[in-house]
């Protein structure tokens, strides 16, 4: 598994913004939407592609254009939901599959509970969105769903992780024989005894749509 934390001072400066607990949910999510089109602009540099003939208006050129079959791009339901926009914007031709998982809050295990996504998967290259990579639980369960279903190529996007979560991550999927990549804007400190990330955000979910009872 290979993490990567994008080190930018636009990423900084909006990450900022929205770890401050002043900032509404409005601009949580117009802030979200920005961070993650930067986000993905590092974790789509591996996206596949193959050579493409075209005719400018001054000659025949050879560029590239996306594979198939098309990148799956997979937000986890429903904090993934928030960064999907922003994904969508710089990758407006992949696919989207949805892919619902609760962590449960005495156990910290995730379970799926709902699922968009086609049965077969086959050599395809997976986008997971989730915005925070804390105990790792969810997304080692997402990852090992897809891979499960053919997937051979899966990169996370997340706002923050945590060194507990990669590692509890990198342990899950350990013997995995496909490719799994962590982008993120930053690594914090820790997790607290509730299992969330210092000093992180707060619960990004109620955040981007407020609290639901």
């Amino acid at each position: 598994m290979r993490t990567h934390v994008v080190d930018h001072p636009l990423v900084a400066h909006k990450l900022t913004a929205l770890r401050d607990e002043g900032t509404d949910s409005p601009t949580f999510r117009s802030l979200t939407d920005e961070l993650v089109t930067l986000l993905a602009y590092e974790a789509t540099r591996e996206v596949r592609v193959d050579p493409h003939d075209i005719v400018t208006p001054v000659a025949p050129t050879t560029g590239v254009r996306l594979a198939a079959p098309k990148p799956l791009v997979v937000p986890i339901l429903r904090a993934g939901l928030g960064m999907l926009d922003g994904m969508m914007r710089l990758l407006p031709t992949a696919e989207v599959g949805f892919l619902g998982m609760m962590r449960n809050e005495e156990t910290l295990q995730a379970t799926t509970y709902a699922e968009r996504l086609p049965e077969d998967l086959a050599g395809r290259q997976c986008y997971v969105l989730d915005p925070m990579l804390a105990t790792g639980g969810t997304l080692a369960a997402a990852i090992t769903f897809l891979t499960d279903r053919g997937a051979n190529d899966i990169t996370a996007i997340c706002l923050l992780a945590a060194p507990e979560g990669c590692a509890r991550l990198e342990a899950d999927l350990e013997g995995l024989d496909v490719p799994v990549t962590v982008v993120t804007a930053a690594m914090d400190e820790k997790l607290n005894d509730k299992g969330y990330i210092v000093p992180g955000l707060g619960d990004a979910g109620d955040r981007l749509y407020g609290v639901v009872g």
